[in-house]
């Protein structure tokens, strides 16, 4: 048996390593489910690398509440590099975004057989393999160094389940997989801090129609 991982302290020796390094700042492309999920991510993660958000979430079922989302996104990320145009030269670098393919019927094709699968089930396994597989792709087209995913924040997801399937599809494509486990030392309430500073929109269920489903059955 696999003994446990600590996610978090593997990705802190990464990053120890890369702030002791000298030259240009690897390139990191950060999967985001959503702007409060990814605010502390970013916050954290721009002093090591140049960012871009990938925006891919098929998951989120209706267009309506994508297109929220997605926007919320793009505010929060407008909001952060114009925070850093006002630090002092060599500050973080500007943050890019990159939007991916809105399909909800890849999630809904992959879905199908269990959509009655609980939250947490085999059904979310499934949709962080999709995610993670169109990321490791997108990265190894466009030559980025690390490829992860904001979605480790959330008390909700399985952090270790996450990097068990992203480190799988890190080796399979060629990139690398960054570590993480963004909820420890309290980094999940500073994204609860980091949603309320700049106003974003939170959702009460992760995006599909299964997850609103639960929601609002456990608020009924």
């Amino acid at each position: 048996m696999q003994a446990h991982r600590n996610y978090q302290k593997e990705l802190e020796k990464i990053l120890s390593a890369l702030g002791a390094a000298h030259g240009s700042m690897p390139r990191l492309l950060l999967h985001s489910c959503c702007a409060p999920c990814s605010s502390y991510c970013m916050e954290y993660l721009r002093e090591y690398f140049r960012i871009t958000v990938f925006y891919y979430n098929p998951n989120i079922t209706e267009q309506e509440e994508y297109r929220k989302r997605v926007q919320e996104e793009i505010r929060l990320i407008e909001a952060y590099n114009h925070q850093a145009e006002e630090w002092e030269a060599g500050g973080p670098a500007k943050i890019e975004i990159l939007e991916g393919d809105y399909d909800p019927s890849r999630f809904l094709d992959m879905a199908r057989g269990l959509e009655d699968c609980g939250e947490g089930g085999e059904r979310c396994f499934r949709c962080y393999e999709l995610r993670l597989r169109e990321s490791a792709e997108t990265a190894k087209k466009l030559g980025f160094d690390y490829f992860t995913t904001t979605l480790t924040i959330s008390p909700l997801k399985n952090a270790a389940k996450l990097n068990e399937i992203g480190e799988g599809i890190a080796e399979e494509y060629g990139v690398r997989w960054l570590p993480s486990d963004f909820k420890k030392r309290g980094w999940y309430q500073r994204s609860i801090e980091l949603s309320k500073e700049y106003g974003l929109y939170r959702q009460n269920y992760c995006g599909c129609v299964f997850s609103k489903r639960t929601a609002e059955k456990e608020k009924a």
